[in-house]
């Protein structure tokens, strides 16, 4: 079990199976983020993590479309849309990609929006801007020479 710290720990799960993982994990992580594109039943996955009282989101690829969540939107606790192609620690930013988070945002405004690859002090602000409120920045802050620093810029391009 994961230390206490008031903490919330999300587990995206880029894997075809969740439903082992999840069934293994469902006492120590609060939100799980499956990709649509994942072979498990979707519906069991909602079920199996909304009845452990846990928070459910899809996650879905640049090619896929958004439609193919509305079978679900009413059930899960948000979407994660990926604005790289998943894969390549690093990828280029698909600014595309953002159109997405606008018709989830205009439709769903109570849904978390969440953005996951190529997120920079740049991007983040196009993202915020589109309706997201949920960022995921790995490489800018880690290739940073100054990781705190890469994060307060990333702060400040959402707080303007």
């Amino acid at each position: 079990s994961l230390p206490s710290s008031g903490l919330k720990y999300e587990a995206h799960l880029m894997i075809k199976n969740p439903v082992p993982w999840i069934s293994s994990h469902l006492d120590h992580i609060d939100i799980f983020l499956v990709h649509y594109e994942c072979d498990d039943n979707l519906d069991a996955v909602i079920d199996l993590v909304k009845d452990a009282d846990r928070s459910i989101g899809m996650v879905i690829n640049p090619e896929t479309s958004v439609d193919k969540l509305l079978p679900y939107i009413e059930k899960i606790n948000q979407v994660l849309v990926m604005t790289v192609n998943p894969g390549f620690y690093g990828s280029p930013f698909l600014p595309e990609t953002l159109d997405k988070i606008k018709w989830l945002q205009i439709r769903y405004p109570d849904l978390e929006l969440e953005v996951d690859g190529g997120i920079t002090a740049d991007t983040i602000l196009q993202a915020a801007q589109a309706g997201a409120n949920k960022f995921v920045s790995g490489s800018f802050i880690v290739k940073s020479l100054n990781p705190d620093g890469a994060i307060a810029q990333l702060m400040e391009a959402i707080d303007a």
